[in-house]
């Protein structure tokens, strides 16, 4: 078994309208969000063993407010790759049973569409909001066998998610 988790960035910034978007940091929100589905990952043992993260400054900053310990790998390819670039990095790995992936929609949310059997029953699934986090479960021994339509979702969440939990859910 694997397990792929699918994590688009927290919100950015656009206060500097000069900055390139390849450069832009993340906003309160964004830096919130990010530390609360990390304690969320935290809090139900789903820390990943490897990450493989866009390099642009909004994922690297993601990941790192995660505050989790994996293996990571920046990769300039991710940065608005589509679904089936972001597949083929992930049929590529010869390691992890746990891996994360950061990156940016519309990519993002067109591969975790694409990899699950049956779309969880979430009114923002369809947009993947920012920070938003699939985790499916794979029936695989091996990352090259993954294959589209085969995940079976294990959880989606978002930061408002978990922001409005009951603490008694």
């Amino acid at each position: 078994m694997r397990q792929l988790m699918l994590l688009r960035h927290a919100k950015s910034s656009w206060d500097d309208p000069l900055a390139d978007d390849f450069d832009r940091p993340l906003n309160e929100r964004g830096q919130r969000g990010a530390q609360a589905m990390g304690d969320w990952i935290r809090s139900t043992n789903l820390a990943p063993d490897l990450v493989l993260c866009s390099a642009a400054a909004r994922t690297v900053e993601t990941w790192e407010r995660l505050a989790l310990e994996a293996e990571v790998r920046y990769s300039p390819g991710l940065y608005h790759a589509g679904p089936d670039r972001m597949l083929a990095a992930l049929q590529g790995l010869t390691e992890g049973t746990r891996v994360m992936m950061v990156g940016h929609n519309p990519g993002m949310g067109a591969l975790a569409a694409m990899m699950v059997r049956n779309a969880p029953i979430h009114s923002r699934f369809g947009d993947y909001p920012t920070c938003a986090l699939t985790v499916a479960e794979f029936d695989i021994k091996n990352w090259a066998d993954l294959s589209p339509r085969q995940g079976r979702v294990l959880h989606f969440l978002t930061p408002h998610d978990i922001e409005h939990a009951s603490p008694h859910a």
